[in-house]
């Protein structure tokens, strides 16, 4: 007898604030706005993979310091989702809830990546 399986496919929706970029260029200019961008990107994309390292090793103290440094990075480039989904790690991690802890952070993982492949796609950057 076969069991039926049943596959999840997560699927988030990415938010984008194009008014926090708009004021990012118009402050820093066109040059020192990509460059911020770039910065930004290349450390967000660090700091998800730092997080899940940690919370496989169990660092629950410094796996909450990482994800509150995403919170400004992320809302600096207008990735306001993954800011709100970092915040939502932390809150959890302060709640002592390790299931919503995981639950929260690997959908911090996805919306990530998916908020950094959008910002990467909308400004065309190329490494």
């Amino acid at each position: 007898m076969v069991a039926n399986i049943l596959t999840v496919n997560h699927r988030e929706n990415v938010h984008l604030d194009p008014k926090k970029l708009s004021d990012l260029y118009s402050q820093l200019g066109e040059t020192s706005a990509e460059d911020v961008v770039c910065r930004a990107i290349e450390e967000l994309a660090v700091r998800l993979t730092h997080c899940e390292r940690l919370w496989r090793q169990s660092d629950i103290e410094n796996l909450r310091k990482s994800a509150r440094s995403l919170i400004a990075i992320s809302e600096q480039i207008g990735m306001m989702a993954m800011a709100n989904i970092a915040r939502d790690v932390t809150r959890t991690i302060d709640a002592n809830d390790a299931p919503a802890v995981a639950a929260t952070l690997f959908r911090l993982i996805r919306v990530g990546e998916s908020s950094l492949t959008a910002v990467w796609e909308q400004h065309d950057l190329s490494v």
